[in-house]
């Protein structure tokens, strides 16, 4: 349902867009002499280069000025927005940045120079493109989404937003950022943070930024940002709803739709104050601690040097301060940030939960993990006796191994010696010579030369046996006696005593027996100097250990219906109308979201466990109650692997196979999606045929969709997600107003929505169509 409400229009006066597009016509590849010809070019998407010189040319006397009609207004970056909403697709021409087909598509909905000329005259109808969504309950809140046109000049906002802002964030302001995810943050916790002692969370009261905050945060972007038109369209964003701030929520950075693209760099240009501030604390308290040149920490080598640091991560609006000092120092810390935060931000914060913890004693929830301060040798535990018995075991086999194999390359090589040689005995015998026709005696000597020197090699690497031959040729020979040696010709003497040397030489094994006891003893000394360093970092050091919340992902697994009761897989019956492959499709979208997000904690096991177990029987159960077969003879279908053919009849795999879990560990995502999208939403299958829609993903112009109804789990469960008791703590929940809202797809994206490459923000949910 639109609702066109009353346009207020402050503005009286915009430069015209010929200006804009002469100024960006420097910008492009073959630039027009003229401005008439400029018009004649067509419209191409920008680089990131490009558009951040397009962006700081913009810039004067430290402000940046005039955004909104020489920039976002101009036709190329609009349409470089359009690209950046676009969902790519496999073999389609949407993938090449300067593809005709987008603009193509782009006009196809609306005009995109016309709607560059509206934002410099200031026509753009902002309430227009707004779209109220009414949720099923009678007490539930509306929620007003954007239209794909409105998106597209929300991605512009942000581009030029992020290439202002990006490089005056601060390193540990993460999210919303290239580069900077959940992830990102977690690395910098486990290798970057030492000895921590005592740490604390920022909690906020879920409260929706109001007139007073944004007009805070206008005052913010006006400390950079000159420009009173650009100012203006973002409050009348704000007052149209269509883009809103709720801190102490749970749906930021997690792909709900009623998070706006504009909501993350928006909430780090708020807190930017607050991070230089607490940086500049950071770097005082640094240059409180004494300074040691390396040459005196090293004769200092029996004492431990702990400097007092203070280590900051900020994701959004979940802010965790580490300090490796006293409680005194992290109560004043504490007392600081939130005389900030209460005060110049003027935010509500919850004080009950935002306590001081004992790094040591206490683990702490941050990003959805539970963080502890523990000794390295915990991270990475010595060897047990018994997994030290099973390498001494494993060792033994392999040497038993190669032996055997030793063995029968001389075994074979002896038989073939013998054969060659009763072969030419033989043509001797008969004939008073060979006569071949090509040579062959290079190839022979080559042959018979390289087993010469394995065999050499084999005998020298023996010990035993240089011992025994050494022996038996040095030991009991008269020559080495000084009166037969004088009765002797020198030249046998002197061959003699040339054997000898020789004979130590390569005999000897004296050196090789030392070197062997030097290596033995090496090798011991390491392990115990790793014995040492082992034992005094654990004494004297602490690191950080990231475990995922395995108790809040098996109530999630059960309130999803994955478990009953007792904890056994069971089937999820809702999931029976849809076909075969989109059920698989679905419990893989669910897996694998689990397993990259969990990637990197330290018991990542626990949740393989969920994974391989409760939901992979859960779908094979699902399936064999849709077929109304067996769990054997479903799993005997399918495979344990969850395999299905296409039309082609070649077989797909969607679901991680159970080797694929086994051999995962840290993957270095930068911020994977929760799982909370994905394990909330159901998408099932209508049997109803309308050609007149297109696939509302943005800018698909495939008319072969098929309608899926939204049935969301809250609704599912009649359970109110803001209740904690009856809901999964940290899981955040899809607006209940998309609920029983029908979906025209297409087979790619809703493919990739069910395996969850993309999210509901990556449609145009404002297209729903109404089905009984």
């Amino acid at each position: 349902m639109l609702i066109h409400l009353k346009r207020i229009n402050p503005f009286e006066f915009r430069p015209p867009i010929l200006s804009s597009l002469k100024l960006f016509s420097t910008l492009l590849q073959n630039p027009s002499p003229h401005p008439k010809t400029q018009t004649q070019n067509p419209t191409k998407t920008l680089t990131k280069p490009q558009l951040k010189a397009l962006v700081l040319s913009q810039y004067s006397h430290g402000y940046f000025s005039d955004l909104l009609s020489n920039v976002i207004a101009l036709p190329h970056v609009l349409l470089t927005a359009c690209q950046n909403l676009t969902t790519p697709q496999p073999n389609n021409a949407l993938n090449s940045p300067d593809s005709q087909s987008l603009l193509d598509s782009v006009s196809r909905r609306f005009d995109i120079e016309e709607m560059g000329r509206e934002l410099c005259e200031d026509r753009f109808d902002v309430e227009g493109c707004c779209v109220t969504m009414v949720p099923s309950r009678k007490k539930g809140e509306n929620l007003v989404l954007p239209n794909l046109k409105l998106k597209v000049l929300i991605e512009a906002i942000r581009m030029v937003l992020e290439i202002v802002y990006d490089e005056r964030f601060l390193t540990f302001s993460y999210g919303g950022r290239v580069g900077m995810g959940r992830h990102t943050a977690i690395r910098y916790l486990k290798n970057s943070v030492e000895n921590p002692s005592w740490w604390f969370s920022v909690t906020f009261d879920r409260e929706k930024f109001d007139d007073r905050d944004v007009n805070k945060l206008c005052l913010f972007i006006e400390e950079k940002i000159k420009d009173g038109f650009f100012i203006g369209i973002i409050k009348r964003l704000f007052e149209c709803e269509v883009v809103g701030i709720e801190l102490g929520g749970c749906y930021l950075g997690r792909g709900f739709p009623q998070e706006s693209g504009l909501s993350s760099i928006l909430i780090n240009i708020y807190f930017n104050g607050f991070d230089k501030e607490i940086q500049d604390m950071r770097l005082w308290k640094s240059q409180e601690n004494p300074k040691f040149e390396s040459e005196e920490l090293v004769s200092m080598s029996h004492m431990f040097y702990k400097p007092v640091k203070i280590f900051v991560v900020r994701y959004l609006d979940e802010i965790l301060v580490i300090t490796s000092g006293s409680k005194m120092l992290t109560m004043d810390l504490k007392n600081w940030a939130l005389k900030y935060l209460e005060g110049s931000l003027e935010l509500k914060v919850d004080r009950m939960k935002t306590a001081i913890h004992s790094a040591v004693s206490e683990n702490i929830s941050f990003l959805g993990m539970e963080l502890q301060a523990i000794p390295p040798s915990v991270l990475h535990p010595p060897m047990t006796e018994k997994a030290m018995r099973a390498r001494k075991k494993y060792l033994r086999q392999k040497e038993v191994r190669a032996l055997e194999l030793k063995n029968a390359r001389e075994r074979n090589r002896k038989k073939l010696g013998m054969k060659i040689l009763q072969h030419v005995f033989k043509k001797s015998k008969q004939s008073d010579g060979f006569k071949f026709e090509f040579q062959i005696e290079n190839e022979v000597r080559e042959i018979f030369t390289t087993w010469a020197d394995e065999v050499v090699q084999n005998f020298l690497g023996s010990l035993e046996e240089r011992w025994e031959w050494h022996r038996k040729l040095t030991a009991g020979d008269f020559l080495s006696l000084r009166h037969i040696r004088d009765q002797l010709p020198q030249e046998l003497v002197d061959a003699y005593d040339k054997f000898q040397e020789q004979v130590d030489k390569y005999l000897s094994p004296v050196q090789a027996r030392k070197a062997l006891e030097k290596e033995e003893r090496r090798a011991e000394e390491e392990e115990e100097r790793k014995y040492a360093k082992r034992t005094v970092d654990d004494l004297t050091r602490l690191c950080v250990k990231v475990d995922a919340p395995i108790e809040l992902v098996r109530k999630a697994v059960k309130m999803a219906g994955f478990t009953n009761s007792m904890g056994r897989p069971r089937p999820i019956k809702l999931l029976i109308a849809l076909e075969d492959t989109d059920i698989i499709k679905w419990y893989a979208g669910v897996g694998r979201r689990w397993l990259d997000f969990f990637c990197c904690c330290h018991n990542f096991k626990m949740v393989k466990i969920v994974v391989t177990y409760h939901l992979r029987f859960s779908c094979i159960l699902t399936l064999a109650e849709k077929n109304e077969s067996t769990k054997l003879e479903a799993i005997k279908h399918y495979t344990k692997d969850l395999k299905v053919s296409d039309l082609n009849g070649n077989e797909e795999v969607y679901f991680p196979t159970e080797r694929e879990v086994k051999m995962m560990g840290d993957q270095n995502l930068l911020d994977p999606r929760p799982v909370d999208g994905a394990l909330s939403l159901a998408l099932i299958r209508l049997a109803y045929d309308e050609p007149s829609y297109s696939c509302i993903a943005h800018f698909c112009d495939r008319m072969d969709i098929v309608f899926y109804r939204v049935r969301l789990l809250q609704n599912r469960l009649n359970v109110n997600p803001s209740v904690e008791e009856k809901w999964v703590s940290g899981m955040g929940a899809i607006h209940e107003s998309l609920n029983r809202k029908c979906l025209p797809l297409c087979s790619d994206h809703i493919n990739d929505l069910y395996t969850g490459k993309i999210t509901l923000q990556d449609i145009d949910c404002t297209s729903f169509v109404d089905v009984d």
